[in-house]
């Protein structure tokens, strides 16, 4: 399996350096072709090497050479990084299949250049390099590296009609967060015999509890930048919203997924953050969830609607990472290996049902030219393949079963739930506080995606736009493909959850199937410690309902309890797509033969007298989210101008014009404040360069005084 793994691993490299050659050597017209097949193959390669460490239960390392000064670079691959890896690979595999068709569908105009190839090419080899990198050195390069890619994809527009704005921001915020992913390496790394992970993680030890919060806070938020945790995210919507449609699902379903990477490698894998560090993630991640819900169910652009959806779904992730830290510091093995593996499911679901929305939205953009979605509507008549499929990625993140967005968000919100094994009741009341945040925010969730499927593809068409050429059968291949990832991460996590059993094992000092097990009790040696009665009535309730012919562990996952109460919930997806679809088989039997003797008769539809319906008469998403804007309005504190007022006679008024201005709660509280106080400071010193002498000697004077008092002071 290592050779395999090393062999696999060392290909991706080469069929990304391919792929620009090809790009270089075949021209422009066949640039699209070979991002599809060499990013398709490379992305089957990303998912080989990351099964053959799975499958071979131990990490796979190897030396490259030495630079002076730093030491050794090393390539590391372990159960962590592997699970990141594949989930990248799975997704990198649509996203290529989808660059290739949709640039196609697009015209010999809009085909890309050999520049775009080689930035594209070139991030693919960046992620995987920080998946794989055993040092310091190797990983903070490829950091680097992919943070100036994605500033350069961002704004890769060879027609020049793109805002450049919204790279250089992210570009910003990218380097502050890259400084202080360094600084908190470097303090890990201060009693380290070298900069490898190996030694920086048996340093850790060493550090004092203040150094141990200063690199937690300097990983956490460097991290989280790229991660979108509030209050460092007022980067991510603007440049979602900029990026090409080829490239936006990589940043959703690729680079995003890189920030928890970090926070996981940098905080549990290479030191052991505290119990008020794991609060402090908890909190953060809860508020970045509800925060990032609220704006994407109010906001009326679906690229952006979407980007404000990742914020939501990494606050999710990172309130389960969270959870892991505590429990894990509270010596709760099993309740923090149950909290990390929803968080890594969680990450694993969210890039697929991104992705999905993501590249559905490009084809949306391109076969409307608008993501106005007051103004679109009616698109399940001109986009019908497109629509099914969109209906799966939205059903999947608003945590309908049986698909895997349910599966993540249970796990959390049970992981949430199994605070009341705490003895501190102000941490109880902390976690309760964070999971009616996160129930809320699931809520809102179902809120919002019925909004953009329902004022997207449903009703009739708004606003002047017009259909434009149908996208090609093939174009939807790479969407269906996440689709059906999506169901079956969903229906089966009974497979999924002894992979990621793997990976949270060493940070959490407990397997998964320790808290989550199936009903084929006897399969399992750790069910011995269940009574035999509760195992006698769980069986003639027909928990065991498979076994024999159902390959595995079982389809019912059972959260596991204690002795007292040993089996606190239970779901079973794949049993629920059986239960629904007899359901409905009964149903339609029922309803055909009730209504078997029936006539149909056609009448006019009477509306009030209105012949038909108008465009104008129907709902928008901007007056179906309305309600949420006004019981959350002390949130997002708009800013609301009358513009005009139409009167007939004077005093009967027809119509008031309103101007509606929002500014994001993250600029408002943190920003705003921040930019008023550098340009008081800039005030004051410009008011200091006044041009008098003495004055000026006068400040000399007063710092030397200054220095010599805090030197004798020392």
């Amino acid at each position: 399996m290592a050779i395999i793994a090393g062999l696999s691993l060392g290909a991706i490299f080469v069929v990304c350096a391919g792929g620009v050659l090809f790009s270089a050597v075949l021209g422009r017209k066949h640039i699209p072709a070979v991002l599809a097949i060499a990013g398709a193959f490379s992305a089957i390669l990303m998912a080989l090497t990351s099964a053959a460490v799975l499958l071979a239960h131990q990490a796979f390392e190897v030396g490259l050479w030495i630079l002076d000064g730093f030491g050794r670079f090393t390539i590391h691959l372990d159960p962590l990084s592997s699970i990141f890896l594949f989930a990248s690979g799975v997704v990198y595999f649509s996203i290529s299949l989808f660059v290739g068709s949709f640039l196609r569908n697009q015209g010999d105009d809009a085909h890309p250049t050999l520049h775009f190839s080689i930035l594209y090419f070139a991030l693919m080899a960046a992620v995987v390099l920080i998946l794989v990198a055993g040092d310091t050195v190797l990983f903070l390069i490829s950091w680097e590296c992919m943070s100036i890619l994605c500033f350069l994809l961002i704004n890769y527009d060879p027609r020049g009609q793109s805002d450049k704005s919204a790279g250089y921001i992210m570009l910003a915020m990218s380097e502050a967060g890259f400084l202080a992913v360094a600084v908190a390496f470097l303090l890990l790394a201060r009693s380290a015999a070298d900069l490898s992970f190996a030694s920086l993680r048996s340093a850790s030890g060493s550090l004092s509890p203040q150094a141990l919060w200063l690199t937690f806070l300097l990983g956490f938020f460097g991290f989280g930048v790229k991660a979108g945790l509030v209050p460092v995210n007022f980067w991510l919507p603007r440049s979602y919203t900029a990026a090409p449609p080829v490239f936006v699902p990589v940043f959703a379903g690729i680079t995003l997924n890189l920030g928890f990477y970090g926070i996981l490698r940098l905080n549990a894998d290479l030191m052991h953050a505290g119990f008020g560090t794991g609060l402090l993630a908890l909190i953060t991640g809860s508020v970045t969830a509800l925060v990032g819900i609220l704006y994407a169910t109010t906001d009326g652009d679906m690229k952006t609607m979407l980007a404000h959806s990742s914020i939501e779904n990494a606050g999710i992730i990172v309130a389960a990472v969270g959870a892991f830290l505590v429990f894990r510091a509270l010596d709760q093995p099993v309740a923090a290996a149950l909290a990390v593996s929803a968080a890594l499911y969680h990450m694993a679901n969210h890039s697929v049902y991104k992705t999905l929305l993501f590249e559905g939205a490009g084809h949306v953009e391109a076969a409307t030219d608008t993501r106005d979605m007051d103004r679109l509507g009616g698109l399940a008549r001109v986009l019908p393949g497109l629509s099914a499929i969109f209906l799966v990625g939205c059903l999947a993140i608003s945590a309908v079963p049986p698909f895997n967005g349910f599966v993540s968000e249970w796990m959390t919100l049970q992981a949430l739930l199994r605070s009341a094994i705490l003895a501190s009741t102000s941490v109880r009341i902390v976690f309760a506080l964070c999971g009616a945040a996160l129930a809320l925010t699931a809520a809102l969730a179902v809120t919002c995606f019925v909004k953009v499927y329902a004022m997207n593809f449903l009703g009739i068409r708004r606003g002047t736009w017009e259909p434009q050429a149908r996208t090609q059968a093939m174009s939807k291949f790479p969407l269906a493909i996440l689709a059906v990832v999506c169901l079956l991460l969903g229906i089966l996590p009974t497979y999924v959850l002894p992979i990621l059993s793997e990976s949270v094992e060493p940070l959490a000092g407990a397997s998964v199937t320790t808290a989550l097990v199936q009903p084929f009790f006897t399969a399992t040696p750790q069910n011995a410690q269940l009574p035999a009665a509760f195992l006698q009535d769980f069986h003639n309730l027909g928990a065991q309902t498979g076994k024999g012919f159902v390959p595995g562990r079982g389809l019912v996952v059972l959260l596991r309890g204690l002795e007292a109460n040993p089996v606190v919930f239970a779901m079973s997806p794949s049993y629920s797509v059986v239960a629904l679809a007899l359901l409905l088989v009964v149903t339609w039997f029922v309803v055909t033969r009730l209504t078997k003797r029936r006539t149909l008769a056609r009448r006019p539809l009477w509306a009030g007298g209105i012949p038909r319906l108008l465009p104008l008469m129907t709902y928008t998403g901007t007056g179906f989210s309305n309600p949420v804007r006004v019981v959350f309005q002390a949130i997002f504190r708009p800013n609301i101008t009358e513009d005009t007022r139409q009167t007939v006679a004077v005093h009967f008024r027809t119509a008031i014009h309103r101007q509606r201005e929002e500014t994001h709660v993250v600029d408002r509280l943190l920003l705003k404040p921040i930019g008023a106080a550098v340009q008081w400071l800039a005030a004051f010193l410009a008011g200091m360069h006044h041009g008098r002498l003495n004055a000026y000697i006068a400040y000399v004077l007063a710092f030397l005084l200054l220095v010599l008092f805090f030197y004798r002071g020392g």
